[in-house]
């Protein structure tokens, strides 16, 4: 039987969605925490144009992403999951940032069997490209496309600003022991009806 292939969203998703906090306070001279972002576009919270934050993120973004620090417990998980699942990470990140990327994944020793660097938000296609199983994101419009054009089940994380009606599909999750614990489930349910 072949492997399962798990699609993951990077940023929020594998790494702490609280990651740019920090970097968005010493910019713009706030006090924010995680709760505080309510709304995945943040310049309404900031108090500036898109244009502002498109440049803030050309100037800011590569030293982040270096830094990042992961969602707790992922790399236990993925770790555990390397072996038994395809892992394909699908990311919006442009591809100038591929060896950021990878040499951020060098850094946490994080298994993967396949990066793609997207370079938009909209992941339908790559989805159906690499024929994922099961994909795990944090954007709350991105879980329901993907689970709806691509009839697949997504694990959404659950932050702040990803609050929204979830669809049949999208199965909403505190942190990713929990999401351990739903693909746990749903492996043994799909094996037992692959071999029915």
């Amino acid at each position: 039987m072949k492997k399962l292939r798990l699609g993951l969203d990077i940023d929020g998703t594998v790494t702490d969605p609280a990651a740019f906090v920090p970097a968005l306070n010493k910019s713009f001279n706030k006090e924010l925490v995680l709760e505080d972002l309510t709304s995945f576009d943040l310049t309404g919270i900031l108090g500036i144009s898109r244009e502002e934050f498109g440049q803030w993120m050309k100037d800011h973004e590569s030293e982040i992403y270096a830094k990042v620090e992961l969602a707790s417990h992922v790399k236990s998980i993925l770790e555990k999951w390397q072996d038994q699942y395809e892992l394909y990470y699908v990311t919006a990140r442009g591809s100038y940032l591929e060896s950021v990327t990878q040499d951020w994944f060098e850094l946490n020793k994080l298994p993967y069997h396949h990066i793609e660097l997207l370079g938009q938000h909209d992941k339908i296609e790559a989805v159906n490209t690499h024929r994922i199983d099961l994909f795990f994101e944090d954007k709350h419009d991105n879980a329901v496309e993907i689970a709806t054009a691509c009839s697949i089940p997504v694990i959404l994380l659950d932050t702040p600003y990803n609050q929204g009606e979830d669809p049949d599909g999208v199965i909403r999750v505190k942190n990713w022991l929990e999401a351990e614990q739903w693909v746990l489930d749903w492996t043994k349910q799909f094996e037992h009806d692959a071999n029915d």
